[in-house]
């Protein structure tokens, strides 16, 4: 299904983004919240003017409607972006979650002839398997010259399908993080954040010592167990193993997947290093495992891992302050590896060819759009020409000149990158098989049989 040509070898890459420049910039920020440095990334550059830099049309009358996976403070920052569109557009626009399952929502819709008008999709398999079908509507020449002039080639690349773009980034992530609480750290005497995963392990045992659960892990939510394997196994392996396990050439039953799986296992095994254990950590879900590790004295864990879209969890449901009492490393390196950076991202795609879809894919894809949305902070855009002065702290800013940095040179999360039924479905492929490793951490054999089983059925078919 994933054979290998010119047409679709930029949307397989997946990246290690100037590991070490980004790495000292992200451990800087990740040690202080000041304000000061507003610059612009490297080869990017401001806004091409102020509000209304982008040409949109009179959509008076007209309703749009949009699904998205984002719920809580995500689906409210993103509701700032549509509430400029309609002050601009005077469209009216409605907002449908998803849920997890959003090709299974999206799918019964279509074939329901009730599609929305714009969706975003977080898997890019799910992006492929759409375009396939004959669901997706090309963009406009509006949307591509916004995408031509903010967006690099492998970002494009991305939304693209057989010679045709059909998708926006307009929102990115970098997966490589662990978030901290300042005051536990202070509290275990512990001055410096790990940088390898042996110091991170060590780390987690100074804090189960100083009475600190060190790590909360969601795995209520089996995306984000995909990602604690991905930077493992980025770092471990390589990027070529990554890439090749990425497109299924080489099988879960590989021995860098074993390696891999007993080095999460290090973690995993050991109860006293999870925030409630095995069980505990199974019944929590990712926003829990971010409020529980900053709130609370002392807090039910000290570390959580998880992208830069942990920030807008932690400004909306707990007092803590990034860049103080909410500080950030950049997820440590495995063995003789460098640190992984990891990069996700969601695309807008057109489900019906309206003027108005078209439209809010134009504003999607100008800097008009990323400032609104980077202002309330916890979201990271591709957008080359935004400058880094709309993110609202220094942690953000750094975060987000780290992937602008990177250019083409970046490696995207590889469950989104697989079918959907392996990659991107709660409970079920690579979700339920990695969930069932966390309740069973000594069973790396096992898991490795179930991944392989579930991925060569995904995709055969």
């Amino acid at each position: 299904m994933r054979t290998s040509s010119r047409r679709t070898q930029g949307t397989r890459r997946t990246v290690i983004a100037v590991v070490a420049t980004a790495a000292l910039a992200l451990t800087a920020a990740g040690c202080g919240g000041g304000d000061d440095d507003k610059g612009t990334p490297d080869g990017g550059g401001s806004s091409s003017g102020g509000s209304g830099s982008v040409s949109l049309p009179d959509l008076k009358g007209q309703k749009l409607e949009v699904a998205a996976v984002w719920t809580g403070p995500e689906q409210k920052n993103f509701q700032k972006v549509l509430d400029e569109f309609t002050k601009r557009t005077g469209a009216e626009v409605g907002f449908v979650p998803t849920g997890d399952n959003v090709s299974t929502f999206l799918g019964t819709k279509i074939e329901g002839g009730q599609p929305p008008d714009v969706a975003f999709l977080p898997q890019v398999g799910v992006l492929r398997q759409f375009a396939q079908k004959g669901w997706l509507k090309p963009l406009s020449s509006d949307v591509q010259a916004q995408l031509d002039k903010n967006f690099s080639a492998g970002w494009k690349d991305l939304g693209a399908y057989e010679g045709k773009q059909y998708g926006v980034y307009a929102k990115a992530a970098n997966k490589s993080l662990v978030w901290y609480n300042t005051a536990a750290f202070e509290n275990a005497g512990i001055s410096e954040p790990p940088g390898t995963w042996e110091d991170f392990l060590q780390t987690a045992e100074t804090l189960f010592e100083s009475g600190t659960p060190p790590v909360s892990v969601g795995g209520a939510d089996g995306w984000t167990l995909t990602d604690w394997f991905e930077n493992v196994y980025l770092s471990q392996a390589g990027p070529e193993k990554y890439d090749q396990l990425a497109e299924h050439k080489i099988k879960w039953t590989d021995p860098s997947v074993k390696d891999a799986l007993t080095t999460l296992a290090q973690l995993f095994g050991k109860k006293d290093l999870i925030a409630g254990g095995q069980s505990g950590a199974l019944k929590t879900d990712f926003p829990k495992s971010v409020t529980q590790t900053f709130t609370g004295n002392p807090p039910k864990a000290a570390m959580v891992y998880e992208g830069d879209f942990v920030g807008a969890f932690i400004g909306d449901n707990t007092k803590a302050k990034v860049g103080e009492d909410a500080k950030v490393f950049p997820f440590p390196a495995v063995g003789s590896g460098k640190a992984p950076v990891v990069s996700g991202g969601d695309v807008g795609v057109a489900l019906k060819d309206t003027k108005g879809a078209q439209a809010l894919l134009t504003f999607l894809a100008s800097t008009d759009a990323a400032k609104v949305w980077a202002s309330s902070g916890g979201f990271v855009s591709p957008n080359k020409s935004l400058d880094l002065s709309a993110y609202p702290d220094e942690v953000s800013r750094s975060i987000a000149e780290g992937l602008v940095a990177a250019g083409d040179d970046f490696r995207f999360d590889m469950s989104d990158q697989a079918p959907a039924a392996f990659g991107g479905t709660a409970g079920k492929g690579e979700w339920k098989d990695l969930q069932d490793f966390l309740r069973n951490p000594s069973d790396v054999a096992g898991a490795q049989a179930k991944l392989e089983a579930d991925a060569a059925k995904a995709y055969a078919g």
